[in-house]
């Protein structure tokens, strides 16, 4: 307890020397600092190194169980790995955040295991498809709000997740995400990017940024140098940026300088190789090939680029450690190793740990540091830069402040009052409707208008999907028969045809991850009808079926808008940057109830395309341009 009650007298001595007459911002940084190399200097090496790991307690095993759980309670097994390893932070995930008050027993839980020194509380509430609290607000996601141009929503967005986070006790959010999304074939990135051009990304990233401050959560600019120009996941395999130094300084890195310069707490690396900065070779363990290293870890571009060159003085976590880009090449220990000699001041994920049976993993990867820093391979004063990095940001993020602590009761009250209210409820959905974009309406195909009686055909892969536009269409007290189809993994046949047959309207969603059609001299092959095609092919059979035979039909792309490219000859195509739909009683994004609304005519289009959108019949060309977008009512683009 002891160290415990030396950081919260430091935070109460700060402040009060804050409030001094005549006491300058410098001074009390400078006060600040020396506290804080005092705290290291008084912490042990183990102590150090703790400090430095961050694991997940996503499942876990207790002893006498016969399969892990998901950890949504705190147990004295979790308690004493946190306490024997002195861990300066956890990640929670999904499985952990089921319900608001379950959520916040578990992070009082967590912060009472780590008496010494408050934990970072981690979490990835990126909003839109990347959203872990199961009560919160999800918001439209990032590409919506690059569609809406807004920075208003984007600092609403950062307000309303870090309101949502403090009252639930996490303290660090890893976003805003500054990934250029520059590849229509990047199969992870994608719509959590804001934008292609980093001129809007770094706006929308940094506004973000703000608002998570504004309600002291730790915000963390992902994934540097940037992961928006790969055609791989990094959570299956290496992805390699071939671009030259000027382009990448122009475009990847433009919105982490940005954010650098606007303050940005943490910033996240990614698993990456980027031979313009690096081209260092490593044998890799998966199979004695050469690689490069990526760049969570290369010194030349955690410390020489990042630190160096960039500026960047905040703290450097990596992006999961578990992931294959690094697992399967450089193996755990000599991962977590390489990380923390790069540069990098905080390990995520360093090993699975899912039980008292499997904390030896956590064992090696700890004893390996210990051995690297005790041997000279790590110098000792590099571990006290990053442990000192922690400090300084935990103290003026106020994690170190816990003077007068709220009793668990008023902490859930609060949380109860505060997230997913209907405040922020109101505020997803104006920012959904503001990102919607019509990029096609031949004929004045939109609004639908059904009169009292007409058959609404619904197709969509999944049956949340299906169900989120019914369920919005009856909202909207819309007096029609509606007709719901789930298509994933399945071939457009006769009985379809049917259902179109006998449908007045039709709404087909487009769930493409990347682009996949089979083109043969310019034109898709529309023949191609086997289950591997299905999310390209479904829809377009549908489209074409429905539009020879007269009814009004929809294209609704659900995700990334780079598949309204696969539909060129649509009637009416709509993006709405988000795919999840309506289960156990919600809706889980409210992009699709928005693009309801303006395709019945109850909300108007706001947005224009965030990103340029290739053809696919014509490679090189561009199909619709950044910032394009349609009036409804006039049918022009809007300015």
């Amino acid at each position: 307890m002891k160290r415990f009650f030396q950081c919260t007298l430091i935070a109460v001595l700060l402040s009060a020397l804050a409030l001094q007459p005549g006491t300058s911002e410098a001074d009390a940084k400078q006060h600040s600092e020396q506290s804080v190399k005092q705290m290291v200097s008084d912490m042990t090496l183990e102590e150090k190194i703790g400090q430095m790991l961050m694991p997940d307690f996503r499942n876990w095993k207790k002893e006498g169980d016969s399969s892990a759980k998901e950890l949504t309670e705190m147990n004295d097994e979790v308690a004493g790995i946190i306490q024997r390893y002195h861990l300066g932070g956890v990640i929670l995930f999904a499985e952990n955040v089921t319900g608001t008050e379950q959520t916040v027993r578990l992070t009082d839980g967590l912060q009472k295991a780590s008496p010494d020194t408050p934990l970072f509380i981690t979490i990835d509430q990126e909003g839109g498809i990347v959203t872990r609290l199961e009560s919160g607000t999800n918001l439209p996601g990032n590409m919506a709000i690059g569609a809406s141009k807004s920075s208003k929503n984007a600092y609403r967005s950062g307000k309303i997740i870090g309101k949502e986070l403090a009252a639930l006790g996490i303290n660090v959010n890893f976003s805003p995400v500054l990934d250029v999304n520059n590849n229509p074939n990047n199969p992870v990135i994608g719509v959590r990017s804001y934008s292609s051009k980093p001129e809007l990304a770094g706006k929308l990233g940094i506004k973000t940024m703000k608002g998570l401050q504004d309600e002291r959560i730790i915000a963390t600019a992902k994934h540097f140098p940037g992961h928006g120009d790969t055609a791989v996941d990094s959570h299956y395999g290496l992805p390699l940026v071939p671009h030259d130094e000027k382009r990448l300084r122009s475009v990847e890195l433009a919105p982490f300088q940005k954010a650098i310069d606007a303050g940005i707490d943490m910033i996240m690396t990614a698993h990456v190789q980027f031979p313009a900065f690096d081209d260092t070779t490593y044998k890799s363990k998966k199979d004695g090939e050469d690689i490069m290293v990526p760049a969570t870890l290369s010194k030349k571009v955690m410390t020489d680029l990042l630190r160096k060159d960039l500026g960047f003085d905040g703290v450097v976590v990596t992006d999961a450690l578990n992931m294959k880009a690094i697992s399967d090449n450089f193996g755990q220990e000599e991962a977590v190793v390489m990380a923390v000699k790069a540069g990098v001041d905080i390990a995520l994920m360093p090993a699975q740990v899912t039980s008292l049976e499997t904390e030896k993993n956590l064992t090696g990867v700890f004893e390996a540091l210990l051995k690297a820093v005790r041997q000279g391979d790590i110098p000792i004063e590099q571990i006290n830069q990053s442990v000192e990095r922690i400090l300084t940001l935990k103290m003026k993020r106020g994690i170190l402040d816990n003077t007068a602590p709220e009793s668990l009761q008023k902490k859930i009250k609060y949380a109860l009052k505060t997230v997913g209210n209907q405040k922020h409820a109101k505020s997803e959905m104006k920012m959904a409707r503001e990102g919607i974009t019509v990029l096609k309406n031949s004929s004045g195909t939109l609004p639908f208008k059904p009169k009292k009686g007409d058959t609404i055909l619904i197709l969509a892969p999944y049956e949340d999907q299906t169900r989120a536009i019914s369920k919005t269409i009856n909202k909207i007290k819309k007096k029609a028969v509606l007709k719901e189809y789930h298509f994933a993994e399945k071939v457009f046949n006769e009985e379809v045809e049917k259902q179109i047959d006998q449908a007045d309207y039709v709404i087909t969603g487009s769930y493409v991850v990347k682009n996949d059609p089979v083109v043969n001299d310019g034109i898709i092959d529309d023949n191609i009808q086997d289950s591997s095609r299905w999310a390209t092919a479904f829809p377009r059979a549908a489209m074409k079926y429905a539009q020879s035979k007269q009814k009004k039909v929809v294209l609704m792309s659900l995700r990334n808008p780079y598949d309204t490219a696969n539909f060129e000859e649509a009637q009416a195509v709509i993006a709405v940057y988000g795919f999840k739909g309506y289960t156990n009683r919600r809706f889980r994004q409210p992009n699709i109830p928005a693009g309801v609304e303006v395709i019945f005519g109850k909300a108007k289009p706001k947005g224009t395309l965030p990103v340029d959108i290739p053809s696919v019949t014509e490679p090189g060309e561009i199909l619709y341009e950044f910032g394009f977008g349609l009036n409804l009512k006039n049918g022009k683009p809007l300015k």
